[in-house]
């Protein structure tokens, strides 16, 4: 079995420019922009992530299913940006360990739910 084996996610969408901005505030990148037609994709920077975010018929944004762990720079900077940017706070920074660090629990500003940790 694989370390890491997850090859490619897609976070689902509805209102685009808003998400972007969301995600390239939080995140503190910038997210490009591909139209495929039916279905519209701002990927994360290949060096950092292998995702994007889609819009399109069959995508529709829910805290109901799988989350998603990202890493972050500095976890207090992006809760403190998280509500203002339309998304909600549902588990404040806790810590998981001392090797693990920490961790906070979001929705994003479409309802998708993500954790997001970093070391201190």
């Amino acid at each position: 079995m694989y370390k890491n084996w997850v090859q490619w996610f897609e976070i689902p969408v509805y209102q685009f420019d808003k998400a972007k901005a969301f995600y390239e505030a939080i995140f503190q990148v910038e997210l490009q922009v591909v139209d495929l037609g039916a279905l519209t994709m701002a990927m994360f920077p290949p060096e950092i992530a292998s995702g994007a975010l889609c819009q399109g018929e069959w995508y529709h944004p829910s805290s109901d299913g799988v989350t998603l762990h990202v890493s972050v720079a500095d976890i207090d900077k992006a809760l403190q940006q998280v509500e203002p940017l339309g998304g909600h706070v549902l588990q404040a920074k806790k810590q998981i360990s001392a090797e693990l660090g920490y961790m906070a629990l979001i929705n994003d500003c479409e309802g998708n739910r993500l954790a997001l940790r970093a070391p201190y």
